[in-house]
């Protein structure tokens, strides 16, 4: 393939040249890079000559078309962008791109995947080009959304170190002019979530009384009492959980819990006493097809029941989920029975609202369960919630408190 520059938007997007290397290698030094990328590690100077060479080298043969990102007034290397297999009889490509470190915040990744997007469609006649990322990957996920990049799903794991995939395709028609915003801007719901998501899960704090609780991930030192919490005779009458609860068990929920945050599809966390003893589970689970819902679903250790835990924890949890994600209504559901559950709910705040017939699977037999939810509203004056409390702040630990009357 012939050398070719492409200039847009403040961008150049050029071929690879050897002097580049000093600014590769001072680029993979990025722990982001490193964490989201199958480079060596330690990434060492010659890595990144050879990544110039094998980079000019394709360009040459024409099977990929990797392009340097510059600033087009000073040209500064910013990134890379980059088409890594031409396959001409499909007419498509996959793309990839990375921003280096002293170039983020400033739309770089955008800019360069759009433009080299058109030029793809109209000089090299292009069909499609798809996109994957690691299922957890948030940043090159919103950068794929700006561009009009559909996310279509999640491949399982190749290799289970790896993790799954995200996956997505761009048609000529989706991509946005150059300077228009496009889907999935700094104001959406996606870009917020996916600065929370993106992130490692937060610690929450609730007040139950005097006893000062932590909502936290789950770890591998809680699998025990999670197992034993399981296997309470409580537990398994009001839940679906294995009737053999065993290690195993508990292994795939905290399996589980991590896949789910990584997905930006659930937050499940741990209820930790002052002594941050195992007292019970806590989730909010995100709607698959709802993005303002969200319903929740609890469980209280054997030994921390009739203490308030359960009550903060969910009002802590809830006042997260409306402030972090932007939700309009959690809901919850128990089959129609479970009082202890229902007195949790509506200490909380929760409005029951009736009853579904015939609504949840229990064991095999269709069951009523009772309904009710949360609004946003519902926690402003209402003198049950506070946000941050003195004790943290959205923007940085993203902490919530939550307190309940026992």
């Amino acid at each position: 393939m012939e050398p070719v520059e492409i200039i847009e938007d403040g961008l150049v997007l050029r071929p690879w040249r050897a002097e580049d290397a000093d600014d590769v290698h001072r680029a993979f030094q990025d722990p982001d890079i490193q964490r989201s990328t199958s480079i060596p590690h330690p990434y060492l100077p010659e890595h990144a000559r050879a990544f110039v060479a094998r980079r000019a080298q394709r360009l040459e043969a024409g099977t990929a078309a990797p392009f340097a990102v510059c600033d087009a007034a000073t040209g500064d290397l910013l990134g890379g962008c980059d088409l890594h297999t031409i396959d001409r009889n499909r007419e498509l490509s996959e793309i990839g791109y990375w921003t280096a470190p002293w170039a983020r915040g400033r739309g770089v990744a955008v800019r360069a995947v759009r433009a080299l997007a058109r030029w793809s469609f109209a000089e090299l006649g292009l069909r499609r080009l798809v996109w994957s990322a690691a299922t957890g990957n948030h940043a090159s996920r919103l950068v794929a959304l700006r561009c009009g990049f559909q996310v279509e799903g999640r491949l399982r794991a190749a290799e289970t170190e790896r993790g799954h995939e995200w996956f997505g395709s761009l048609l000529p028609g989706d991509v946005p002019a150059p300077g228009e915003v496009g889907p999935a801007g700094p104001d959406t719901l996606a870009a917020r979530r996916a600065a929370v998501f993106g992130r490692p899960q937060p610690t929450l704090f609730a007040s139950a009384g005097a006893h000062e609780l932590r909502l936290r991930p789950m770890e591998e030192g809680d699998l025990d009492a999670v197992v034993i919490a399981c296997q309470d005779p409580d537990t398994q009458r009001w839940t679906t959980l294995p009737q053999e609860y065993d290690r195993p068990a508990a292994e795939s929920f905290l399996s589980h819990c991590r896949d789910t945050w990584a997905g930006g599809t659930a937050a499940c966390f741990v209820i930790a006493d002052r002594q941050d003893r195992y007292a019970g589970s806590i989730d909010l689970r995100l709607s698959a097809t709802d993005p303002l819902l969200a319903d929740v679903g609890f469980l209280t250790a054997p030994h921390a029941r009739g203490r308030g835990y359960q009550p903060a924890a969910l009002l802590a949890l809830c006042a997260w989920g409306f402030a972090a994600l932007g939700l309009a209504r959690i809901e919850w559901r128990a089959n129609v029975g479970n009082v202890a559950s229902r007195r949790v709910a509506e200490k909380a705040g929760f409005t029951v609202e009736g009853v579904a017939r015939n609504a949840l699977n229990h064991r095999g037999t269709r069951v009523d369960a009772w309904v009710g939810a949360l609004l946003a509203e519902d926690l402003t004056g209402a003198g049950q919630g506070t946000l941050d409390g003195g004790q943290g702040t959205l923007g940085g630990g993203q902490l919530i408190t939550g307190e309940v009357a026992v």
